[in-house]
């Protein structure tokens, strides 16, 4: 029985983090499903994950006599999968710029960073999209929400809206899942879908303008405005003014209060009137912090917000910079915009000063914030968040 197997490359999940400190590449929302969740629905089949060794017992790898490798940064559509069917055994897909974009092998010790000379090598013409960098995430997330909605709806009927109150644009373009609860709510799907998970609930005034996607129960609150090209994951709660952006799930933003061009990881907590810049005032390219140079660099972008790892939190009315990147387990709050950085397991702001989140500390308030949606919090959990706080204190 083949294997599918979603392999981090290492150059690009340098240029992903701080989301891949926490999952393997394919583990990344872009549109309605995480990248891994793309590759499962179009094989229909289960997938597993060659990643970093210390993620790798909670994202494990299933081998077999016929392992097919696949770039877990690469979104497949129609024309590569078929391209990848075709490939016979010990043979590599490349793109045209000489990516690696899938191996099929018998070999168990495979790896990105191994020699290719011993296989076939095909050329891949086609367009395609490979999630590099972490503004790729909201990027291309409009246009994944259509295509991840497109599956999605194909072989389904939507449940039916019951709310006298809510009004639609263009309604054959919304989705809604059974269990889900909409009131009084503007859903505009003109100009691209709306997808309403199960059990979602949109509140009463909320304003949707598609493509847009909204995870299994989660909570869009009263009056939230929310711009094209956004997901929400599933068990979020959501508030504001958000637009163009991709939030992982159990993640909450429940207040007033913008973001934009932004992503946001699992576990996040945004206090009250939290906001950022997406925009510099001078209309000049964005630059971010790069964990592969260790620098700012050039985004390109015009408009860039916030990037947010998992299990951080920002106090009330904080200010957020364009382009600023927050690492994993950060307690972030205080007047004045926050530096453009704030490396992992940091506690602070600009204006207090920052000073080691003791890991201790971080792991009980870890495990109360994943406690409260029913999850345990287990020793595999704790195990890789010791390795990202060993992995990172240089960068304190």
């Amino acid at each position: 029985m083949r294997s599918i197997i979603l392999f981090d490359d290492p150059k690009i999940r340098l240029q992903l983090l701080p989301f891949t400190y926490t999952r393997p590449v394919a583990g990344i929302r872009c549109g309605i499903w995480t990248i891994a969740e793309k590759w499962s629905e179009w094989f229909q089949t289960e997938i597993s994950y060659q990643t970093e060794s210390y993620l790798a017992h909670r994202f494990p790898l299933k081998q077999s006599e016929d392992n097919l490798y696949i770039n877990g940064a690469l979104c497949p559509d129609i024309l590569l999968i078929e391209a990848i069917e075709k490939l016979s055994p010990e043979s590599v897909l490349l793109s045209s710029e000489n990516e690696i974009l899938a191996v099929r092998t018998t070999s168990s010790d495979w790896s990105a960073t191994g020699n290719l000379s011993n296989l076939i090598s095909h050329i891949y013409q086609e367009p395609i999209l490979i999630i590099q960098q972490i503004w790729d995430i909201f990027l291309n997330n409009g246009a994944q929400i259509k295509s991840d909605f497109a599956i999605i709806t194909a072989s389904k009927q939507s449940a039916k809206l019951t709310d006298p109150f809510t009004f639609c644009y263009n309604p054959e373009n919304i989705f809604i899942e059974e269990g889900a609860v909409i009131k009084a709510a503007i859903l505009n799907a003109e100009n691209g879908p709306i997808y309403i998970g199960k059990n979602a609930s949109i509140q009463e005034g909320a304003v949707i303008q598609g493509p847009f996607s909204i995870g299994e129960s989660s909570v869009l609150a009263q009056g939230a405005k929310i711009r094209p090209n956004t997901t929400v994951g599933p068990f979020c709660k959501v508030g504001g003014e958000v637009s163009n952006c991709v939030i992982f799930g159990y993640s909450n933003k429940g207040h007033d209060g913008y973001l934009g061009n932004s992503v946001l990881g699992e576990w996040c907590n945004l206090g009250a009137n939290t906001n950022n810049s997406n925009l510099k005032n001078d209309h000049t390219a964005v630059k971010i912090h790069s964990y592969a140079t260790g620098k700012l660099e050039n985004t390109g972008l015009l408009f860039c917000g916030l990037f947010m790892g998992d299990y951080s939190k920002a106090g009330i009315s904080t200010m957020f910079n364009t382009g600023t990147v927050i690492g994993v387990s950060v307690n972030v709050f205080g007047a004045g915009f926050q530096p453009k950085h704030v490396p992992s397991y940091s506690w602070g702001g600009n204006a207090e000063g920052f000073s080691e989140y003791r890991f201790e500390k971080a792991v009980d308030v870890a495990k109360d914030t994943v406690s409260r949606r029913g999850i345990t919090f287990d020793e595999t959990n704790q195990k890789i968040m010791k390795q990202i706080f060993d992995q990172t204190k240089s960068q304190r």
